[in-house]
């Protein structure tokens, strides 16, 4: 039913959703690819995402995106979930299928290592060990997508020990868990560094951390994109290293989930991230 008579629906589910970015994102490149159809923000309350989710087959949605609170809840309510996202513990895209069954994915591991990739294009995964400060949802995520990429060593540092141990269980070598005050010993030797915590947001105290052991050829990412550079990336920057901000992952993710529903690879213009960058 691709033809023109279809108006292409997805959007993305979240509560509270008025901040989400996805909209601006998907909706430029509907546009810019010629296709007749709109990416809406769902305000969806905790629980109502379970109805939420089966509705969008009657709805004729080829799906959605799934933001804070509902990355983990949703596990258990699609039909299926691959293989990736049962790794993560979380979903952030579900795609309505043929047979209108629901199919978790997660796409928040390859976007962020997409987006490695596009800012420090002879950076490989293998070489040297990855730093990554937090054991949260997006930390699982990260750690997914640099395990699929071929890390051979990935150091985790959470202020609580046995959350970063469960998630050095779950994935097994090459992740390994550290005390958080060995975190700054931890930085030699690193090719990256990377805080998949909250700290450096807005409204949220900065990461302590001083970089002094990181060598001059590390990248060093952060997964907040509001501020844009944050306090870490501001100190990497001014010694040196290549810096990755959290919005090449918000804009690389979305671009598997846009082929999933519609067909079409997008690409990430740099076009597209001045008009997001104009919304910070």
């Amino acid at each position: 039913m691709h033809g023109q008579d279809r108006f292409l629906l997805a959007g993305v589910m979240g509560w509270p959703i008025a901040h989400s970015r996805s909209p601006k994102i998907h909706n430029y490149w509907l546009a810019r690819y010629g296709l007749a159809g709109v990416y809406a923000p769902l305000a969806i309350e905790p629980g109502r995402l379970g109805p939420a989710l089966r509705a969008l087959p009657a709805l004729n949605f080829s799906g959605c995106n799934l933001t804070i609170p509902h990355k983990e809840a949703a596990l258990a309510l699609v039909d299926r979930v691959d293989e990736s996202a049962a790794r993560i513990g979380a979903i952030n895209c579900v795609v309505v299928l043929e047979d209108g069954a629901l199919e978790g994915r997660n796409y928040d591991g390859f976007g962020f290592v997409a987006s490695l990739h596009a800012a420090a294009p002879m950076w490989r995964a293998g070489s040297g060990a990855a730093v990554v400060i937090g054991a949260g949802g997006g930390s699982r995520a990260i750690v997914a997508g640099l395990v699929d990429d071929g890390a051979t060593e990935i150091r985790l540092f959470n202020r609580t020990l046995e959350r970063a141990r469960k998630l050095a269980e779950d994935f097994g070598p090459p992740v390994a868990a550290y005390p958080w005050e060995e975190r700054e010993a931890g930085l030699a030797g690193a090719g990256l560094l990377v805080n998949a915590t909250s700290q450096g947001m807005v409204g949220q105290p900065p990461l302590e951390l001083s970089l002094d052991a990181l060598p001059g050829a590390a990248l060093v990412a952060d997964i907040v994109y509001a501020p844009l550079e944050t306090a870490l990336l501001a100190a990497a920057r001014a010694r040196g290293n290549t810096t990755v901000d959290g919005l090449g992952m918000l804009i690389h993710q979305a671009r598997p989930a846009f082929r999933d529903w519609f067909g079409v690879m997008p690409e990430a213009t740099p076009e597209l991230r001045a008009l997001i960058e104009a919304t910070l």
